[in-house]
């Protein structure tokens, strides 16, 4: 079983920006609302598998992407 990561923005303008790089990339992902347990604001982010981490942070600077914070999830899916 994977755990999943979850990075947020703030705005969906920038979660489309990170998603047209990842989709550049070998890297499985999904554009998703965040979470309840995350957030209680409306808002979109990316879920990724935890073992992409440091591949996504790479890209993310390398292209000059701006996220606001990732979470870890502690229950496996």
């Amino acid at each position: 079983m994977n755990q999943y990561n979850y990075m947020t923005f703030k705005s969906v303008s920038y979660a489309m920006k990170v998603e047209a790089e990842l989709k550049k990339n070998d890297i499985q992902y999904k554009v998703i609302p965040v979470p309840r347990s995350i957030s209680s604001s409306c808002g979109l982010c990316v879920r990724f598998f935890k073992d992409d981490m440091d591949k996504l942070k790479l890209i993310i600077e390398k292209n000059g992407l701006v996220y606001e914070k990732i979470y870890m999830d502690t229950a496996t899916c």
